[in-house]
């Protein structure tokens, strides 16, 4: 269970992460973010630390001795 949960949530905040910094740069409408500069900031930083949860977690899923 602990090799895939930290991928798993890596996964899931990159994804939010890149919708969040659509909507913050206004390329998806239909939101109170749509336009809104902070949310491109908080996008990019939720899609940074997705993705170095999931680099991590493969990098660590590799070095394990078998």
């Amino acid at each position: 269970m602990r090799t895939w949960l930290p991928a798993g949530i890596g996964v899931l905040l990159v994804l939010a992460g890149g919708l969040w910094t659509l909507q913050g740069l206004g390329h998806v409408g239909g939101s109170f973010m749509s336009g809104a500069r902070e949310w491109f900031w908080i996008g990019l930083a939720t899609l940074a630390v997705g993705i170095v949860l999931v680099f991590v977690s493969a990098r660590g899923r590799s070095r394990r001795p078998r």
